[in-house]
């Protein structure tokens, strides 16, 4: 009876019989491949936009001079609650550094068959190096192509994440890549709410911040008249 009560459930939900559909029709281009069409012209093989603070797939931003962000100081692998990260830091060379400080992330590793995407190693880092683009479809044919290496993580010379042929990048999901990180910094205190606390980044400047919550309710309010 278990399993008919959770039958009962959906049919309600459902816009025949008045209810609110809560999922968007896909056939995962199935019907664009049988027309002989690109997907996006098929009705049902094009996906709704994501969520601006989506937590996908990771990048490494770099200073708009070029250098990296990250310091090796390995915050993001302790406060890691899945154990993916692998972080090591090593010194600077003095004529050429790679990062602005002392030291910078020599080794820097995701494992993405145990992350999560809880975000927390966003808001530990220091330096807004690691950040979170929209990517979340991307799937591996062995368990070597899941970690992800500094040189699969670092943004490439024009501030955009490098796309590996296993991933299925969408228009849009390689723009906001610091969404999260600026919809929650300085460590989430409401009266930075709408101010800019964080530095540039390469090929975006200083990202615009997000609008404050009674900018935002305006403009829901004028969608819904």
């Amino acid at each position: 009876m278990g399993y008919l009560e959770g039958f009962a459930v959906t049919i309600r939900q459902h816009r025949l019989f008045g209810g609110k559909q809560v999922t968007t029709e896909y056939s995962g281009g199935r019907r664009a491949k049988k027309k002989g069409t690109d997907a996006k012209q098929v009705k049902g093989d094009e996906k709704i936009a994501k969520p601006e603070r989506l937590h996908g797939r990771h990048v490494l931003n770099r200073y708009e001079d070029g250098m990296e962000k990250c310091i090796g100081c390995e915050l993001c692998a302790g406060v890691c609650p899945a154990d993916c990260i692998h972080v090591r830091g090593a010194d600077n060379d003095p004529v050429n550094p790679t990062s602005p400080g002392e030291r910078f992330g020599y080794i820097y590793e995701i494992n993405y068959l145990r992350c999560i995407h809880c975000d927390l190693c966003v808001e530990a880092c220091p330096t807004e190096a690691i950040t979170e683009s929209k990517l979340f479809e991307f799937s591996f044919t062995n368990r070597q192509d899941a970690i992800y290496t500094k040189a699969e993580l670092v943004v490439d010379d024009e501030g955009m994440p490098k796309k590996l042929p296993w991933e299925d990048w969408r228009e849009g999901d390689d723009l906001l890549t610091s969404g999260w990180m600026r919809a929650t910094s300085p460590s989430g205190d409401a009266t930075f709410e709408g101010e800019v606390g964080w530095s540039g980044e390469l090929g975006h400047g200083v990202r615009a911040p997000e609008p404050k919550q009674v900018e935002r309710d305006k403009s829901v309010r004028v969608v819904e008249r």
